[in-house]
């Protein structure tokens, strides 16, 4: 499988987390549980952010920076990050919860970019079988992180 449908594949799965994070947490009325919610998906985020920048951001960076956008996907996996780690600084659940889906819809915006730029740039400029090889490689991490 390559990287590409990956990536698509863990998107699809986080704009369900989206989705239910953006229908729950307006009735929740306790700040840990906005903060518990809040830190799931910073790991599934920061995990999906460190493949998509290792596995792809990394060797279309000569290609991304011609088009005036290298920098722009670093700083917005930095801005979903640094959001993610206002709402752990929260201290009433109304400010938690407006942080987080803040988050949210700045994760939602980053990944259309990625999937109208970053995807079909790296489907046209590398080869079908390199894409495939870093599915591998994506493959063997997973591996290692289950053990």
């Amino acid at each position: 499988m390559k990287i590409t449908e990956i990536l698509v594949a863990e998107h699809v799965v986080l704009h369900n987390l989206f989705d239910h994070l953006e229908q729950t947490a307006p009735r929740l009325k306790s700040l840990v549980e906005i903060k518990s919610l809040s830190a799931a998906l910073d790991v599934l985020m920061r995990a999906h952010a460190r493949t998509e920048d290792d596995l792809l951001v990394e060797p279309l960076e000569h290609y991304l920076a011609q088009i005036g956008q290298s920098e722009t996907f670093h700083e917005e996996h930095d801005e979903i990050e640094a959001e993610m780690a206002q709402v752990q600084k929260a201290r009433s659940t109304k400010q938690a919860r407006e942080l987080l889906l803040q988050a949210v819809l700045r994760s939602r915006e980053h990944f259309d970019k990625e999937e109208r730029i970053v995807f079909p740039l790296a489907e046209r400029v590398m080869k079908s079988k390199t894409l495939s090889s870093l599915g591998d490689e994506w493959m063997k991490r997973r591996e290692a992180v289950l053990g």
